[in-house]
């Protein structure tokens, strides 16, 4: 007998049914308590929503990798560019520029620096795009998180109802004359229901994979924005700083292109008279030649003297030294100056380095040796000029003219790199203050500056 206020719409179902729902008792543990309203949109399980993430997922990642790799080559364009600058810092700042050769490194890096430029606003634009990446992402992320609490509260819903809605068992249906088709559609009914709440806790478990992986993706574009955000402000702090400093030296390399211009103004206009009479232009050139090779002769028999007696060693064991700071105005090598002999296949060719400075600067040994020679050139003529030429060794000298006539050391003492000289001066066939610095090296006058 039943008990007493039993009626048959309080009774659960029992057996079959009650084991059919013990999976349903589960999902509220599974995905927490739940107290939205019931939705009724039910979509199928979202597989290919997972996939897309993931796909999603992994091009990020590789995007990423990228923009790492781009990082980190404007950063060596960098450190390359400011490598380059230090050294034209070094060029310009040094007691002779190269102009040329400044000219040069000043082109090369106008090319760097547009370079990092490029890197740069193309690394500006990539953290524009991870930048609406990640909005999309914390969008999509918010829009995933409600469709996963609407799910959530259908199916806690629906487990809900199945509960506490009044329903006869399939007993309760036979005896009370029901016909046995609405047995089968009692049946039907609960096995529908039980096939649509596991269908729609399937979409759950793939919405979370899904909502934990658009997730992750956010959190990931979200630290490498942050990251990108910092590096491309310290990108910008150097590159500002390498643009100020390409400033500083081309501005450095155009007053020294001025003075330059100043000083061959003064030696070309000097040598005007002497181009006015072609006739004199060349005497005055072969006499020039001929006084440098009488010179150079007697010069090599000083030196021979001078090891011979072991005042000087055979080979010169060291690098040379600018002998006075100043400016070039005419290099070693074929030159467009007249009044040069011609060598080789050259018309004009300048054996030398002239140097520009105030009159009076001091002139310096360009390494230890030996005084071959200080005195007048007289082979040079009735204007000779006042020559120093210090031995190094017995296959390498160094000559230093046009200076005042004085002999700090006189000939035969020995001197060490940077001891004075003499002064600067204007004397023999010069075209205003200034150094002719030469170096023979087996007994042929070559570029000073593949000693230096």
């Amino acid at each position: 007998m039943p008990p007493d206020g039993w009626t048959p719409s309080k009774r659960r179902i029992p057996g079959r049914r009650l084991r059919g729902f013990s999976f349903l008792l589960l999902v509220p543990l599974l995905f927490g308590s739940l107290a939205l309203p019931a939705a009724n949109n039910v979509h199928p399980v979202g597989a290919d929503e997972l996939a897309d993430a993931q796909a999603r997922q992994a091009k990020l990642a590789k995007q990423l990798a990228a923009q790492k790799a781009q990082v980190a080559q404007i950063a060596a364009l960098q450190a390359e560019l400011g490598q380059a600058i230090t050294s034209t810092k070094v060029a310009l700042n040094g007691i002779n520029t190269d102009l040329v050769a400044v000219r040069k490194s000043i082109g090369k890096m106008v090319v760097q620096i547009n370079t990092v430029r490029a890197e740069y606003e193309g690394l500006v634009s990539q953290l524009e795009v991870l930048d609406l990446q990640l909005q999309r992402l914390e969008v999509e992320e918010a829009q995933k998180v409600i469709d996963l609490a609407k799910r959530k509260a259908t199916l806690a819903d629906r487990i809900r109802t199945a509960y506490d809605t009044d329903r006869t068992t399939l007993l309760e249906t036979f005896l009370s004359g029901g016909s046995f088709t609405d047995v089968i559609a009692e049946v039907s009914y609960i096995d529908d229901f039980a096939e649509q709440d596991k269908r729609l806790a399937e979409q759950i478990v793939a919405d979370q994979a899904t909502l934990a992986t658009i997730h992750a993706t956010a959190e990931a574009t979200r630290v490498q924005t942050d990251a990108m955000r910092v590096e491309t402000a310290a990108q910008k702090v150097e590159l500002d700083k390498h643009l100020g400093e390409l400033k500083a030296a081309q501005a450095q390399l155009k007053e020294l292109e001025r003075r330059t211009a100043a000083a061959l103004k003064i030696q070309k206009a000097a040598y005007a008279k002497i181009l006015a009479n072609k006739k004199n232009l060349a005497k005055a050139i072969a006499a020039t030649a001929a006084a440098k090779r009488a010179l150079a002769s007697k010069i090599s028999d000083l030196i021979a003297k001078q090891y011979s007696q072991g005042n000087i060693p055979s080979q010169y064991n060291g690098t040379l030294a600018w002998p006075m700071p100043g400016t070039v105005t005419q290099d070693f090598g074929c030159t467009g100056f007249a009044w040069e002999p011609p060598l080789g296949s050259c018309a004009h060719f300048h054996q030398g380095i002239d140097i520009v400075a105030p009159a009076g600067t001091a002139v310096r040994s360009s390494g230890a040796g030996r005084v071959a020679y200080c005195g007048w050139n007289y082979a040079d003529g009735a204007d000779p000029a006042w020559i120093v030429i210090i031995a190094h060794s017995s296959h390498l000298d160094t000559w230093y003219a046009h200076l005042k006539p004085i002999c700090p050391v006189q000939t035969g003492g020995a001197v060490k790199s940077g001891q004075v000289i003499g002064r600067e001066g204007n004397t023999g066939h010069s075209t205003g203050a200034h150094l002719h610095w030469a170096v023979r090296y087996n007994g042929e006058f070559v570029n000073p500056r593949l000693f230096l």
